[in-house]
């Protein structure tokens, strides 16, 4: 965040906070869909998560760690969407074809078996993998996010890969077989 910027926010000045949400807001919301794995669950928990900084910001007591702050804030409020938003979410259907051509669908395949392990992942073990491969958070950063021993995000991350490792696995022994209009 820009100096000052937070310390003016604190204060109650709008615009200041305003461009500290602009400056945060797309890298919220990737984090947000990465976890949640759903646009309309994404968009709600930034804006809830931007309204609670809203609310809190004159508590941070650090504001150099107001993304580390922010991103908590985030977890949570994507934690309880997760827990409260138990809406059917529709998968990719791999269309067959052949996956060695270079018509790009082996890239396609990949990205649906991927996608396919990822949802099989608990929101804990999806934050983490996450924070770490997408946000690029260290162990004990994570830990610091997440309120939790960097042991706690070190078995959920070892927990994590294996579960992934299981679903890609799985789907290569069976094929992957999705088509289009849901016949294997």
């Amino acid at each position: 965040m820009l100096p000052g910027l937070v310390e003016r926010a604190k204060r109650g000045d709008k615009d200041a906070f305003v461009a500290m949400a602009s400056l945060a807001g797309d890298r919220l919301y990737a984090v947000a869909y990465r976890i949640l794995r759903d646009t309309h669950g994404a968009e709600d928990a930034v804006q809830q998560t931007l309204l609670t900084a809203w609310r809190d910001l004159p508590k941070l007591r650090d504001d150099g760690r107001v993304e580390a702050w922010l991103y908590r804030i985030l977890v949570h409020t994507c934690y309880a969407e997760a827990r409260n938003a138990r809406r059917w979410q529709p998968g990719l259907w791999d269309v067959t074809g052949d996956c060695g051509s270079d018509d790009g669908s082996s890239g396609i395949v990949m990205r649906d078996e991927l996608e396919r392990g990822f949802r099989r992942l608990s929101a804990e073990q999806r934050t983490v993998l996450v924070l770490h491969y997408y946000a690029g958070l260290t162990t004990p950063e994570i830990a610091d996010v997440l309120n939790v021993s960097a042991g706690t995000v070190r078995s959920r991350m070892f927990y994590a890969r294996d579960v992934l490792r299981g679903a890609l696995e799985a789907d290569a022994r069976t094929g992957s077989g999705h088509v289009a209009g849901g016949q294997a």
